[in-house]
């Protein structure tokens, strides 16, 4: 069991009256997470709905209020784990919410935004707290213990920070339980929602998403190599950012004349996932895409550490014309703070000529207050 650091941002919300939604990929701990909150609670004061049973999902499909308050009787925290199967699930929230208000406290978890935040956006406009639950940080595996995290940070960049793979002592293990998400398990819901019939297409995506992980990728070049229609990648694409499997970095245009074109870089939220999905457990002493590794890993547990400490501000890369590049900006009142993400410490980079902003290096050894 691991503490996780979204727990306290959502029981400071408890009973004021909105929603609390916590969406995030298949099998990061979504309801582990909430099954943790009953044990603040008595067995009668809670209720638990699980939509991937037919029978609860029908429960909760367009019924009235009477007969909703009939299932939920005297139980003060509403719990529906995986909302995004129940047909019309806003607005069956929306008549519990205003009828409840603060006397009950209702949580929703979701492993695909596409189908329970878009569902949701109207008519829970005003009544809901949304929170994102990432894969383990390393806040979260290591609670302070850095000379520890150093020691087994090679480990992570291999098989990522799922939480059943990091409990598992054993590599292999650690392997089966990758390779069997990267088969279908995490992108689940795209097959079942989204109208895609094939399974080898989202795959054949990803996997070539994973070849460029830190590059900046082109829809036309993705299509050809697919053989599949531009805008059909460029939907798959959106999908499969909405199903928390990979995530887009924009481009930063400090002088529009210089900069180069409006190409995104995609990531993966989990590098463990993302070598699964080439086939790659090598060693780090023994691959080529070490740097790109660690550039996706440190995006990645920047935006857990930005998420769970609330810190608010935009992030970005930097490409100029003439090709001198920073690997990742954040923005924030208008002040940029551009960092260089180098696997070795003894690596020599240079500011880049054309950057005048703040500029920094990271490497494995000076993480703390950024991602530790």
């Amino acid at each position: 069991m691991y503490k996780r650091l979204l727990k306290e941002q959502l029981k400071k919300r408890f009973f004021k009256g909105k929603i609390l939604i916590i969406t995030g990929a298949r099998q990061i701990g979504k309801t582990t997470l909430v099954n943790e909150f009953q044990e603040s609670f008595k067995s009668n004061e809670i209720v638990f709905f699980n939509c991937d049973n037919i029978t609860e999902r029908e429960n909760l499909k367009n019924k009235d209020l009477e007969f909703l308050k009939q299932l939920i009787g005297n139980a003060r925290i509403i719990i529906i784990d995986e909302a995004q199967k129940v047909e019309d699930i806003g607005n069956t929230l929306k008549l519990l919410v205003d009828y409840y208000k603060t006397k009950k406290q209702i949580i929703v978890t979701g492993s695909s935004s596409i189908n329970l935040l878009d569902n949701t956006q109207e008519p829970l406009t005003g009544r809901k707290y949304v929170y994102n639950l990432f894969p383990l940080s390393l806040e979260e595996i290591y609670s302070g213990d850095y000379l520890k995290m150093l020691k087994e940070i090679d480990h992570l960049l291999i098989f990522g920070t799922y939480p059943e793979v990091v409990s598992q002592a054993s590599f292999a293990e650690k392997k089966i339980i990758l390779r069997e998400l990267a088969s279908s398990s995490v992108y689940k819901d795209i097959l079942a929602f989204q109208q895609v019939k094939s399974s080898d297409i989202i795959y054949n995506l990803l996997k070539a998403l994973a070849l460029q992980i830190g590059s900046q990728y082109s829809y036309l070049e993705l299509s050809n190599k697919l053989g599949l229609d531009k805008n059909t990648v460029e939907r798959y694409v959106d999908l499969l950012e909405k199903s928390f499997i990979i995530f887009r970095l924009r481009p930063f245009f400090k002088n529009k004349r210089k900069e180069m074109s409006k190409l995104k870089k995609i990531y993966f939220y989990d590098v463990g996932i993302r070598n699964a999905i080439i086939n790659d457990f090598n060693s780090l002493e023994n691959r080529n895409d070490v740097g790109a590794l660690w550039e996706n890993f440190i995006i990645a547990e920047r935006m857990k550490y930005r998420s769970y400490h609330q810190i608010d501000l935009e992030q970005y890369f930097w490409r100029s014309f003439n090709k001198q590049e920073v690997d990742f900006i954040e923005e924030k009142n208008r002040k940029l703070s551009g960092y260089e993400i180098k696997w070795g410490e003894t690596v020599k980079t240079k500011k880049p000529s054309l950057w005048e902003d703040d500029y920094k290096i990271i490497h494995k050894e000076n993480l703390r207050g950024f991602c530790f």
